[in-house]
């Protein structure tokens, strides 16, 4: 019986069919049993002492409150979250650096990535039984055709993370000259550092809006009476940027040392815009070379084909008529 059930399955699905069917089962095994796994019962004396006091102590409970009581990935938090503190906070910073700044994001983001592999895997695992089934497909495309779709999957999270942490950078880098000007002007006018701080938050809004969350972000803290280094060294942590980090540290030099904010700000913000001036002449001065291939290849073929095209043809043209 089970050599006549092997020999059908390797008729129809070729010489691995025995290993895909096998492998299929255990992929729909693992997906039965992960809910059930991470399923945990509640402890019994969280019950009893809920119960006799009315207070909610369970941990699950206090994970909800903590989250706000909308997430519903809190339950499988211990296998969607590192247990490493280190590999969590490294991951929880870049997401922060990223824009992500919700509780959750870490849990979101492994479950993004657990989510697109398996999804991507089931449909690799599908597209390699349709072919199979109506071809004689190769065992190594067959393979490719399985593991590519979910390593794609698995990494696409992390993709869009760097490209979302480089985008917002780069635009923290862009405007930042301007609001360093804007906040020596409000400075200079007489309002204080928190201030200014609110009002250039509220300016460059609509042309940066990832260095106006970092703004307005630094103001409710102080608000809030939050040290100010502390502060600073938060938004100099988020940013991910060392033109940040170096303003950061020329504010806490200059608050611990009595000296003028303004004439700290004036001379780094002339220091940001001449930094500014030699990026962009520092791409000007690349555009040529990143210019010679394109040039190349889009002048050199056709010029080749109007010189040499018409001798090329007039020589196959002799060359048919000396035949005949």
């Amino acid at each position: 019986m089970l050599e006549q059930f092997n020999t059908l399955l390797t008729d129809i699905f070729g010489p691995f069919g025995p290993l895909l069917l096998v492998g299929i089962l255990g992929l729909f095994m693992i997906l039965l049993t992960v809910p059930s796994l991470m399923n945990k019962k509640p402890d019994p004396l969280d019950k009893i002492k809920q119960n006799a006091t009315g207070i909610t102590t369970g941990p699950k409970d206090r994970e909800k409150l903590r989250n706000g009581g909308n997430d519903k990935l809190a339950k499988y938090s211990e296998f969607l979250e590192p247990q490493d503190e280190e590999e969590f906070s490294a991951v929880r910073l870049k997401l922060m650096q990223a824009g992500y700044r919700t509780k959750n994001a870490v849990r979101t983001y492994y479950f993004a990535q657990f989510a697109l592999g398996l999804g991507l895997l089931a449909l690799g695992v599908i597209y390699a039984f349709i072919s199979s089934a109506t071809g004689e497909p190769t065992t190594q495309s067959l393979i490719l055709a399985t593991l590519l779709p979910a390593c794609a999957g698995y990494m696409l999270p992390k993709y869009w993370v760097q490209r979302r942490l480089q985008t917002r950078q780069e635009e923290i880098i862009n405007g930042f000259p301007d609001s360093l000007d804007m906040m020596l002007v409000c400075v200079e006018a007489g309002q204080s550092l928190d201030q200014s701080i609110v009002r250039v938050a509220s300016e460059i809004r609509a042309g940066y809006p990832a260095l106006a969350d970092e703004f307005d972000i630094v103001a409710q803290e102080m608000k809030a009476g939050k040290d100010k280094n502390s502060v600073l060294e938060d938004m100099s942590e988020r940013a991910g940027v060392q033109d940040v980090t170096s303003f950061v540290t020329v504010l806490k030099q200059s608050n611990a040392f009595g000296t003028s904010i303004a004439e700290a700000l004036r001379v780094y913000a002339g220091e940001m815009r001449d930094k500014r001036v030699m990026r962009a002449e520092e791409k000007a001065n690349t555009l040529p070379t990143k210019m010679t291939l394109a040039t190349m290849m889009l002048t050199v073929p056709p010029l080749l084909i109007i010189l040499i095209g018409p001798s090329v043809y007039g020589i196959y043209e002799m060359m048919s008529n000396a035949n005949f």
